[in-house]
């Protein structure tokens, strides 16, 4: 039987932090939190097991007065009698010397300029993936990290979680990088990365701006353009530009190629050893978006623009072939020429697997690989960190370059055509108009300053 037939265990909780015990009463970070919404419910209250909030801030006021309100009963329940200030300028939340640490869960599009801000305003930055919309701005956020030192994790817990039901392999993605990593799969050969596809909207039409919303400031760096909001349709959030679904849009994201990319890629690239290199090539086997592209572009503005399906080979140094797939079970199936295996949130399969039960990892082996730290939360490896002024697993440099792939992906399927990248100098090659894609044009007043 194959790896993606053979059932090891599986897990049916959302993977987030696990709760952790809270540092001792005087050694206690102060806490800034930018962007209050719905994933900042996994992200918020985690950090603040290990630090006390004193700000938030959220272009949103209906989701900053549920930050504020869950940030003080947090400072309650651990003896905590501080106030909360609301922002909806997260400049004046960086203002205050007394932050030592912010998180930041903001949409897509505003990630690296607000984390270059707080790391020069001395802050250290717990930031949700993906980090980037684009390479460039993973660059600059490198460039940043080193000149100011500080503290930088990047959200994609994969790297770090136990699994809901803490079985014989509790962290199931580092086990199978550890597996990759002893050679119990022989010379890789192939990897896919099954990430799902997006998505699709009908036109949806322009309303009002809510009244508790700063249209502009949320927009940010993007594009000025019509609020759009259709009605609403029972699956979550209704169509839109904003919050859930600001995903869908290349404007503020980059689909699922990022949203899932930035977690499967991140993965895959560290187990066949190229989480510090990059792709020579990236092509667009197969690609569908749900509107009309010219030149790379959408040409249609009222309906989502992300692409909807896709395969993508990337062709890696060592001669690994990485499929970014939108078909498929949601995980990644790794092959070498000596077995293979699948791992999700949910599984951890395959004959390499098995043998494990005779022949187990090494003693120390998943410890060594998470940098000589304990796994299993996230957060608590963050604060660990900014303790010891050490760099978590997550890290910026690892996180640029799966996120590197990711971009080529984007820009090889909506200009059409295989791109040719070289990770040493990190440039496309014999391709200038695909290599200007490296960069987005940033809106007057919004610009990216290093």
């Amino acid at each position: 039987m194959t790896a993606a037939s053979v059932p090891y265990f599986t897990w049916s909780s959302p993977l987030i932090a696990q709760d952790a015990a809270t540092t001792s009463k005087n050694d206690r970070p102060i806490l800034g939190c930018i962007g209050t919404g719905d994933r900042w419910n996994a992200v918020g209250p985690q950090a603040m097991n290990f630090a006390d909030c004193v700000a938030v801030c959220d272009v949103d006021a209906n989701h900053a007065a549920k930050g504020k309100d869950r940030a003080l009963q947090a400072n309650s329940r651990k003896g905590r009698q501080l106030e909360v200030e609301v922002h909806e300028d997260y400049r004046k939340l960086l203002d205050r010397k007394d932050i030592e640490v912010v998180t930041i869960v903001t949409p897509d599009h505003w990630h690296s300029k607000i984390a270059i801000e707080a790391m020069q305003a001395g802050k250290d930055v717990y930031c949700e993936k993906p980090l980037t919309l684009t390479i460039d701005e993973g660059k600059q956020i490198i460039k940043v990290q080193k000149e100011t030192g500080r503290v930088f994790q990047v959200g994609t817990q994969q790297r770090s979680e136990m699994a809901a039901e803490r079985g014989r392999f509790p962290q199931q993605f580092l086990t199978a990088v550890a597996i990759c990593k002893e050679g119990r799969l022989g010379k890789i050969q192939k990897v896919e990365c099954r990430i799902g596809g997006a998505p699709t909207s009908g036109e949806i039409p322009k309303a009002p701006v809510p009244s508790h919303l700063n249209w502009d400031m949320w927009l940010g760096q993007a594009p000025m353009t019509d609020y759009l909001e259709g009605p609403a349709t029972g699956r979550g959030y209704p169509p839109s530009r904003t919050h859930y679904e600001f995903r869908w849009w290349y404007e503020y994201s980059g689909g699922k190629m990022t949203d899932w990319g930035a977690h499967h890629v991140d993965i895959a690239t560290w187990a066949i050893g190229m989480d510090n290199s990059g792709p020579t090539s990236v092509e667009g086997v197969m690609a569908e978006h749900p509107v009309p592209f010219k030149d790379g572009w959408p040409t249609v503005t009222n309906r989502y623009n992300a692409a909807t399906k896709f395969d993508v080979k990337c062709m890696y140094p060592n001669g690994v072939e990485l499929h970014i797939l939108s078909d498929g079970e949601n995980g990644i199936l790794i092959t070498g020429d000596k077995g293979e295996l699948f791992v999700s949130r949910g599984a951890l399969r395959g004959s390499a697997v098995d043998a494990l039960r005779d022949n187990p990892l090494p003693e120390g082996t998943i410890s060594k690989l998470y940098k000589g730290k304990k796994p299993g939360n996230h957060m608590a490896n963050f604060f660990d960190c900014i303790a010891d002024r050490s760099q978590p697993i997550s890290d910026v440099v690892t996180h640029h370059r799966a996120m590197t792939t990711c971009h080529l992906a984007n820009i090889a399927i909506r200009l059409g055509r295989k791109l040719n990248w070289n990770p040493e100098t990190e440039q496309i090659e014999g391709d200038e108009a695909a290599n200007a894609w490296q960069k987005r044009e940033q809106r007057k007043g919004f610009e990216i300053v290093v």
